[in-house]
């Protein structure tokens, strides 16, 4: 069984195929976002986090999601116009999805499941939780929607 995020294709905010078997060796940051959050400005951090090292083999892929407060009512090209005009952001946005629930996108529910990911169970408790994926395409660690992006445990991560 693969317990690796590279057996999954996810369509970009463009509606494009995204093969994310074309990120090994690579450190990789999932996060699941949203543009009427509390924690919205950490697109910010995001941003700065990508722009320091993404020369380094580090990506982040951003899922927007309206699964918490409906804080995520727009569609992708808003999403993308959002993104881009409030933050600046070129890191890979994908299409919408469901983070949680009956509909979940089968890569959260590798994200959140032991059996497929061999990490651990967990659930998305909020907009803006972050999983970090090593670069051989395992998931190694959940970080909370509070911990900023730019948090000294995730860079010491990147950098190690």
């Amino acid at each position: 069984m693969d317990n690796t995020i590279y057996q999954f294709e996810v369509k970009d905010i463009q509606g494009k195929d995204f093969d994310l078997s074309t990120l090994k060796g690579k450190k990789v940051m999932i996060v699941n976002t949203a543009s009427k959050c509390g924690y919205t400005p950490q697109y910010k951090q995001l941003q700065e986090l990508y722009s320091l090292f993404k020369e380094q083999d580090f990506v982040i892929i951003g899922f927007p999601a309206n699964n918490f407060a409906s804080q995520e009512p727009g569609s992708n090209e808003e999403i993308a116009e959002f993104c881009q005009a409030n933050y600046g952001v070129d890191f890979p946005m994908m299409s919408k999805i469901s983070v949680k629930g009956a509909d979940m996108h089968p890569l959260y529910r590798f994200l959140t499941e032991k059996s497929k990911s061999n990490y651990k169970d967990s659930e998305v408790q909020w907009n803006f939780q972050k999983y970090l994926i090593d670069a051989q395409g395992r998931l190694v660690q959940v970080v909370d929607s509070k911990t900023l992006p730019t948090d000294k445990k995730i860079i010491d991560w990147i950098e190690k």
